[in-house]
This record gives structure tokens, C-alpha cells and sequence, in this order.
């Protein structure tokens, strides 16, 4: 799995993204972890809709269009839900509450710097 840092609107936040790109690793997902760290998101990819069955926390849900815009947050949706956004081509999934922390919000731009 790639890791990169996030940026939103061009600014760096201090998080770590996983990218699950491998049909595998977008179906195990969070599935099975305890937490997300405050500094730690996954970004799945493709990806139009996600579920929480299995999950032992709340997450930030971000849907992401190919321009990589938020064109929906979710915040603290706990375990056992379903969500899907048929415009998204990729989706991001932070510990529940990061995404206010981030003031991560519909419209605002995500991007990625990947790691040396």
C-alpha cells in the first residue's frame, strides 16, 4: 500500500494517507483495526460507496470527485451503515472528527504529495 501526505486546498495537514488502490485492500479496508491514529486516513480508490459493517469505531466519510473536490462529508458514522455517492471516484475515511478538526468541508480541494 502507497502512502502520501495530504493537503487540503494546497495547505499541508500533517496526515498520512494509505491508498488502497488493489481490489484486497479496498475490501479489507479498516476492517479489523481498533482506531485510525489522528495523523492517519485511507483513501480508497476507485471508489463510490463504503460500508461499516465490522467496523469498532466511528468514521469521517469524504466522497471525492476525479478533480479530487469533496462533494460530500459524512462525519461520525458508526458501525453497521451503508453510504455511496454515485459522482465520487475515490473515498477518504479519517477517525471520526477529523474532518471538522481539518475543516474539511464540500467544495474544498484534497491532493496527495506522495512520500520519498
Amino acid at each position: 500500500m502507497k502512502i502520501a501526505n495530504m493537503t487540503v486546498d494546497g495547505r499541508a495537514c500533517n496526515i498520512r494517507v494509505k491508498i488502497a488502490a488493489s481490489v484486497p485492500e479496498r475490501m479489507r479496508g479498516l476492517l479489523g483495526r481498533a482506531t485510525l491514529a489522528d495523523d492517519e486516513a485511507l483513501l480508497l480508490v476507485p471508489c463510490r460507496s463504503v460500508h461499516t459493517f465490522g467496523m469498532r469505531f466511528s468514521i469521517d466519510v469524504m466522497f471525492v470527485d476525479r478533480l479530487w473536490r469533496v462533494i460530500a462529508v459524512h462525519r461520525e458514522v458508526p458501525p453497521a451503515r451503508i453510504l455511496f455517492n454515485l459522482r465520487a471516484t475515490r473515498t477518504l475515511e479519517m477517525r471520526a472528527g477529523m474532518a471538522d478538526g481539518l475543516s474539511i468541508a464540500a467544495g474544498k480541494r484534497l491532493g496527495l504529495e506522495t512520500r520519498l
